[in-house]
């Protein structure tokens, strides 16, 4: 009998987890937007900043788009693994696509910190 050895394997199941576990906390936060919006019911734009400028809010909100960021980051990083061939290609894609990332990320704590 042969014995294999797995080495590095687990890569699919981990990035398959990530993406679960972002969907849920995307989830978690629609709910909880829903819950404020059919219950605090902010109607102007006076209410809305009071709303965000809470540190709490702002917490939440820099998790959800962190998790959308890494969430997206990778679903396009597998659709360009198995739909672009050429290497030269498929890394100038996904260089483009992490430099867009981060750099959505960076603009969202600015807008987020700028509230006061």
């Amino acid at each position: 009998m042969v014995k294999r050895i797995v080495v590095g394997a687990h890569y699919g199941l981990r990035d398959w987890l990530v993406q679960r576990v972002t969907a849920v906390v995307m989830a978690v936060f629609a709910l909880l937007m829903l819950f404020i919006v059919l219950f605090h019911r902010p109607e102007h734009y006076g209410a809305w900043k009071s709303l965000m400028s809470q540190q709490w809010m702002r917490l939440a909100s820099l998790l959800f788009l962190l998790a959308l960021f890494w969430h997206a980051w990778i679903g396009l990083r597998d659709i360009f693994m198995d739909y672009v061939k050429p290497a030269g290609l498929r890394l100038a894609l996904l260089v483009g696509v992490v430099l867009l990332l981060v750099g959505y990320a960076l603009w969202s704590v600015q807008i987020l910190w700028s509230l006061y």
